[in-house]
């Protein structure tokens, strides 16, 4: 665990990092977010300077059984810098999972979180995202209240058009 903390760091101390406007512009990318542990293909368009809309959909199916996450998310832009951008986030999503005796079930998610996206200088397209916050869900573990904090390798990397 320290390992991966000293990495981030490392990462983050050694790049220019600032902040950008992408009012009209569509993010697509991915997320590990579901609790149901569904990789997910996210989408992101910035509505205007301070509010975005989102929407992610994960799916695994085979002969036995097919599973899905999907769901809306809105962020609210609250504090901007060049390429860095702090924000509030929703997050809504219906969810399907295994139970117990391996058979399908339907969940939901609902979490609200604090989050920030960043771009290296030079690679503007590409944001990536860390988010903490609360979680209530019905999921594989059953009902939850729960903590969360996302890395931008589970919350979300966009590549903007």
């Amino acid at each position: 665990m320290k390992s991966k903390i000293l990495l981030l760091c490392a990462l983050l101390l050694s790049f220019s990092a600032w902040g950008m406007n992408k009012t009209g512009r569509l993010g697509i990318g991915l997320t590990n977010q579901l609790v149901n542990d569904l990789p997910a293909l996210s989408l992101k368009i910035q509505q205007n300077r301070y509010f975005a809309l989102g929407g992610l959909l994960g799916f695994r199916s085979n002969e036995d059984s097919t599973l899905y996450g999907a769901g809306l998310k809105i962020y609210r832009v609250i504090f901007e810098e060049n390429l860095l951008n702090f924000y509030l986030a929703g997050t809504f999503a219906s969810l399907s999972y295994e139970d117990d005796d391996n058979k399908a079930r339907t969940g939901y998610q609902a979490d609200g979180t604090f989050g920030t996206e960043f771009h290296f200088e030079g690679i503007e397209s590409i944001g990536f995202s860390f988010e903490f916050g609360v979680s209530a869900n019905k999921g594989p573990h059953g009902r939850s209240f729960e903590t969360l904090g996302n890395n931008f390798l589970k919350s979300a990397v966009h590549f903007y058009l």
